[in-house]
């Protein structure tokens, strides 16, 4: 996938720090070397590559820090500030246009041609489209032949409305007259596809502009291949001089190139990224969030991402809803985690699952998705083979009556110890429920202190708390900032108190327990 090696070389240029046995500046000093060269590999330009050196080495002064500070605590220092830098590199702090329901929101899509504008155009109005949007989609591309017909057919493919013309060759009066029809028939999300074009192409770019003031969007989107290097750079700035786009859409995101120059594109426009494709699939679209990125190209996983993607797929699934209800009391029974290996298996290739799952994107590159998909299937056996009253505990009851597990095993001709692994995995993901449920109930009670009497001084105290929690602003909440900061920050990080997600001591209790390791044959299986 396109900055998947960029993000392993990262990760491992953090690790190897990490493991120094002397960790001074001398070895924080390469660390930071093989991140540049990282960068630049991947076509990041190299001004932010540059400016990215020299802000964590400001961050992480060696002379400035206290004589008693040991090891553990310059690597969770050093890796916050990487951390942090790096999603400022991704996050141009502008935030893009919301649709909001019950009311018409016309989204354009401009583009280089061969960007995969069309097919995105419908992916797009997909994702609405299961969220509750009545979307739709125009074909305002009369340039390229065959474009209606494509268009014509994804939208048929996805249930998506459309509409468009094969004799009329003004892209802005086919636009004017696509947006006008589904503005009056209450459509929510109306999507228009135009004309690939080159910043070169002075006429197209001509064209734009009129489609553009024909059909006044709310918002322009620029569609971006994460495949052609720094040459996006220009192109994007071209356009956004000319169309004044409002948010970035990476397509190509799959593939092996390096990607980076879409980052650049970022820098250079201040525009932010809100979607990545993914693949060809009209799934294979992952709504963008600098945080959730930054934790997935490291290896921390994307936990948002893969819940989005979750609800996506079991949108009116009753037991979804119950699996939910479960969460938000901090409960996780034996039939909810079938559940969510049962989702896990709609969402494609393991591989494409795996990088949102803390820790098991390392674990996935020596295991091919047809033994993981193999490995689910089996727990899937398991489950099957429990009753009822089985699937709605917490395990215990297995633990506390061998028998039952003798039962399990040859009902789904598995054996005990598979059996025994999965109340393993299971004890661990019930504890990551439990700790939801509690940053939940956190996160009320915080939201009722800052609504009370007192809201002021309940508010202060709280602030002081969560910032000797976090060790005096330095891991905990980002910049140690205001209550409304820290409100934002703890909804961001799932009521964590903010800052990069601290995954070492959850994997190292995977590791301990048989975990997500065991799960998957421990990442030892056969390769690709």
């Amino acid at each position: 996938m396109v900055l998947s090696d960029l993000g392993r070389r990262i990760n491992a240029a953090v690790q190897d720090l990490s493991r120094a046995p002397n960790l001074d500046e001398k070895a924080f000093d390469g660390m930071i070397k093989e991140i540049a060269a990282a960068l630049l590999s991947a076509d990041v330009n190299v001004k932010l590559v540059a400016n990215l050196r020299k802000s964590i080495r400001e961050q992480v002064k060696f002379k400035d820090l206290p004589p008693n500070i040991n090891n553990n605590q310059k690597r969770r220092l050093i890796q916050q500030a990487v951390y942090d830098h790096l999603v400022h590199l991704v996050d141009p702090h502008s935030n893009p246009y919301t649709p909001k329901k019950n009311k018409s929101n016309v989204i354009m899509f401009v583009g280089l041609q061969g960007a995969g504008k069309t097919t995105t155009c419908t992916k797009l109005a997909r994702y609405y489209h299961t969220r509750g949007f009545k979307a739709c989609l125009v074909c305002a591309d009369t340039f390229r032949a065959g474009a209606y017909d494509q268009l014509k057919q994804n939208a048929t493919k996805a249930k998506i409305p459309y509409y468009g013309s094969l004799t009329q060759t003004d892209p802005a009066v086919v636009a004017a007259e696509g947006v006008a029809l589904f503005k009056k028939e209450k459509f929510e999300i109306i999507i228009v596809d135009t004309s690939g074009r080159h910043q070169q192409e002075a006429d197209l770019f001509k064209e734009m502009v009129q489609v553009q003031s024909a059909i006044k969007p709310d918002q322009t989107i620029m569609v971006l291949d994460g495949t052609i290097g720094q040459a996006v750079e220009s192109q994007s700035k071209a356009f956004k001089d000319t169309a004044d786009f409002g948010a970035i859409i990476i397509t190509k995101t799959d593939g092996g190139a390096a990607g980076g120059g879409a980052i650049s594109a970022v820098a250079a426009t201040h525009t932010p990224i809100i979607f990545l494709g993914t693949g060809e699939h009209m799934m294979d679209l992952e709504r963008f969030e600098p945080k959730a990125f930054i934790s997935k190209l490291l290896g921390y996983g994307d936990m948002t991402g893969l819940i989005d993607h979750i609800q996506s797929i079991t949108r009116d699934s009753a037991s979804m809803k119950e699996t939910q209800k479960h969460l938000a009391e901090g409960i996780f029974t034996l039939g909810d985690m079938k559940e969510q290996i049962s989702n896990i298996m709609k969402m494609g290739p393991l591989s494409k699952v795996a990088g949102m799952i803390p820790g098991l994107g390392g674990m996935m590159s020596g295991l091919s998705d047809q033994d993981g998909t193999e490995k689910l299937k089996r727990m899937v056996y398991i489950y099957d083979s429990m009753t009822a009253k089985e699937l709605e505990s917490d395990g215990k009851i297995l633990i506390n009556e061998p028998t039952r597990m003798t039962r399990i095993a040859c009902g789904s001709g598995t054996s005990v110890r598979e059996v025994e692994e999965l109340l393993t995995q299971h004890r661990v993901m019930a504890g990551i429920a439990k700790n939801f449920g509690q940053n939940k109930a956190n996160m009320q009670r915080a939201q009722k202190m800052m609504q009370g009497p007192n809201a002021k001084q309940q508010a202060a105290a709280m602030q002081k708390r969560m910032q000797a929690m976090g060790g005096a602003g330095r891991g905990g909440m980002p910049g140690g900032g205001n209550m409304a900061d820290m409100m934002r920050a703890m909804q961001q990080m799932g009521g964590g108190g903010g800052g990069m997600p601290d995954m070492s001591q959850l994997m190292s209790q995977m590791g301990g327990m048989g975990g997500l390791a065991n799960m998957f044959g421990g990442g030892r299986g056969r390769g690709r």
